[in-house]
């Protein structure tokens, strides 16, 4: 067992054995996309295009609008059909609706930009921002913005998540298997771009071949760059445990990574950053476990932005039951969703369709102060306390006892044996919290 871990967390079911040995299969061409004008925290970017507009597969079509922002660009080649408001997972979003004609013509913006040693770090920084990449682990963070530390932060380490602690999905497992050469050199560009020296790759002990590949991959640059087997353990991906478990710096409380001289960003950020200086190829597609026992096929897919994502099951044979839920992420900290003809995103990692025996909640029963959550909070707070004061409507109190340091990883909902709903109230709380923040100002 790895000695590279954090203090708490749980071991749920890994149910990865689905998708996990099925090699990355490109998706099939869609006919229509709806490439969503937000698929990032932050501003919206804003249309460039207009209806009738004729674009090419990497063409810009949407401009960032402010600094916490990102560009959009066409993932196919076709007619823009329209410019409207559609349903994503987000809520209703201004989407560019582009009718493929299936040549996947590439943009004359599409072509190499040099190689990491070749680039300025400066350089390196506008490509990563003008190729619209994103955090593809899940928040969806610009990256450039995360490069971007206040001058008084000083920098000395990346550390890529290759953890994939979620249970079922099975995305960035084989993208390390199948490029880890992209995954390296992705690094290398964030750490030039940062200017620094130190790099880490961080991969769950669950995947010894992802392991062994990525130190091969990354034995030429030993100096630099250290693969690092981590204790399979939820939520080890998190960013402040995965610190902990890399380098044995512990972020503050209410503080950043950067507080402590890192920026962490996911494999598939990395390998997105690789395609974006090797070939000029903004982030456009992506890959993307479909899985659960309801799904027939369980694969890894190679998705475009803006897809349906009820094409995208129909690809994986369609369901063998009718599905009980639907989440796009993991099961852990994934967002159920109650529509499958939604457009696929930068953060679409997995679909992940439950079966009525995996969905199936049990009843909520009294509190029994067994301490189980307290032990497994990789945050160290008491979240029976947090959730009881939640549930009165006292906010300042759970505040007091913080409740703005949860990471919302829910190893407490799931190792409860009351099955008290203690990140649900937690997190409606937290956002209460903010909203009485936002008044006050």
């Amino acid at each position: 067992m790895s000695n590279h871990s954090f203090i708490g967390g749980i071991h749920p079911p890994h149910n990865k054995h689905h998708s996990e040995h099925q090699a990355v299969v490109t998706a099939e061409q869609p006919k229509i996309v709806r490439i969503p004008l937000r698929q990032h925290i932050g501003a919206p970017s804003d249309a460039i295009v207009v209806k009738g507009d004729h674009v090419k597969v990497g063409q810009k079509i949407g401009e960032a609008s402010s600094f916490v922002s990102a560009p959009v660009h066409s993932s196919v080649s076709g007619i823009v059909k329209d410019i409207q408001k559609v349903m994503t997972a987000g809520g209703m979003e201004l989407c560019v609706i582009i009718e493929s004609d299936g040549l996947d013509q590439l943009h004359e913006s599409v072509v190499p930009k040099g190689t990491v040693e070749s680039l300025s770090s400066k350089e390196i920084l506008g490509i990563i921002k003008e190729a619209g990449i994103v955090g593809m682990g899940g928040a969806g963070f610009p990256t450039h913005v995360k490069l971007s530390p206040p001058p008084d932060k000083k920098m000395d380490t990346i550390i890529l998540n290759g953890a994939e602690c979620e249970p079922y999905l099975t995305a960035d497992h084989r993208l390390m298997l199948e490029t880890p050469e992209r995954v390296v050199l992705g690094l290398l560009g964030l750490m030039k771009a940062l200017q620094v020296e130190n790099g880490f790759i961080g991969i769950e002990d669950n995947k010894p071949d992802a392991v062994e590949v990525m130190k091969k991959a990354a034995e030429p640059y030993a100096s630099q760059i250290k693969v690092v087997g981590l204790h399979t353990k939820y939520p080890q991906g998190a960013e402040k445990q995965l610190i902990y478990a890399c380098t044995k710096r512990e972020v503050p409380s209410g503080g950043l990574p950067m507080d402590v001289g890192i920026v962490v960003n996911n494999v598939a950020t990395a390998a997105a950053i690789a395609d974006a200086i090797y070939q000029g190829m903004p982030l456009v597609e992506r890959i993307c476990t479909v899985t659960g026992a309801a799904i027939k096929n369980p694969r890894n897919l190679k998705i475009k932005m803006g897809v349906s994502l009820q094409e995208i099951i129909d690809q994986c044979g369609g369901y063998k039951e009718t599905p009980r839920k639907m989440i796009l992420g993991g099961p852990m900290m994934g967002l159920s969703v109650f529509n499958t003809d939604l457009p696929a995103t930068k953060t679409t990692s997995g679909i992940l369709m439950l079966s009525e025996a995996e969905a199936t909640l049990p009843e909520p029963e009294n509190c029994m102060k067994c301490g189980k959550c307290v032990s497994t909070c990789p945050a160290y707070l008491q979240p029976l306390t947090i959730s009881a004061y939640a549930l009165l409507g006292q906010n300042e109190q759970a505040e007091k006892f913080g409740a703005m340091d949860c990471i919302e990883c829910g190893a407490c909902a799931y190792i409860c044996p009351s099955k008290r709903p203690l990140l649900q109230t937690i997190r409606l709380t937290k956002r209460e919290i903010l909203a009485n923040r936002r008044k006050s100002k």
